[in-house]
């Protein structure tokens, strides 16, 4: 009888752990962006984070969705990637405001100028939706051609780790042309905050062998 009950118990805490687990994974990752996005807000100055930042990381998850279609890893994780793209336009949307309302006098670039001298560059934030939105058709589209593909599959699922492993040099450049590190140790704790929670949560939810569904 106390072996049934102490089962009951440790039950219950394992599923309490695999939820607290989750919600972490989920909103972990956008956590170390909230005091940058305050930061940029409260001094309507965005020159300390590169936007190429929300750039790779929105082509990182994005791809990461699209893996998932051809090859299932836990929900938590897709819905991290969901999270983190909210997030990145989130972060977009504020830097193109706050920039705009600086540079007044810069003349208006958008994306349907197909200026590749100013990509990633443009003026408003409809702008970068429209590129985003684009991307994300034309990839979905190719994945649904060749989703029986194995190796269009991986090489989908590599783009996106590698992309993501990328991360920090966008973040770098933008500190080497201000002199400053301004803005990095907001990046630093979210590459290492998303790191310890995805590898926890696959430890206590998936087992010893979780990691082999790790995308990240």
């Amino acid at each position: 009888m106390d072996e049934v009950i102490m089962d009951q118990i440790m039950y219950v805490v394992h599923q309490a752990v695999s939820w607290i687990a989750s919600v972490a994974i989920i909103f972990g990752g956008v956590v170390p962006y909230i005091p940058q996005y305050r930061d940029i807000r409260r001094t309507q100055n965005a020159e300390g984070f590169s936007t190429y930042v929300c750039l790779v990381l929105l082509v990182a998850n994005i791809l990461r969705i699209l893996f998932r279609l051809g090859r299932y890893f836990e929900t938590p994780l897709l819905w991290q990637s969901i999270i983190m793209i909210i997030t990145m336009l989130i972060m977009l949307n504020l830097c193109t405001s706050v920039r705009m309302a600086t540079e007044l006098n810069t003349k208006r670039r958008s994306f349907t100028d197909f200026d590749w001298n100013y990509f990633w560059c443009w003026s408003r934030f409809v702008d970068y939706l429209q590129c985003v939105l684009v991307f994300t058709v034309l990839a979905a589209y190719m994945t649904y051609l060749l989703l029986d593909s194995v190796l269009f599959v991986e090489s989908l699922g590599f783009l996106a780790v590698f992309t993501e492993a990328m991360l920090g040099t966008p973040q770098l450049y933008c500190n080497y042309r201000n002199k400053s590190t301004e803005g990095m140790r907001f990046a630093q704790r979210g590459w290492k905050w998303e790191k310890i929670v995805t590898k926890t949560f696959i430890k206590l939810i998936s087992g010893p062998q979780g990691e082999e569904k790790l995308l990240t």
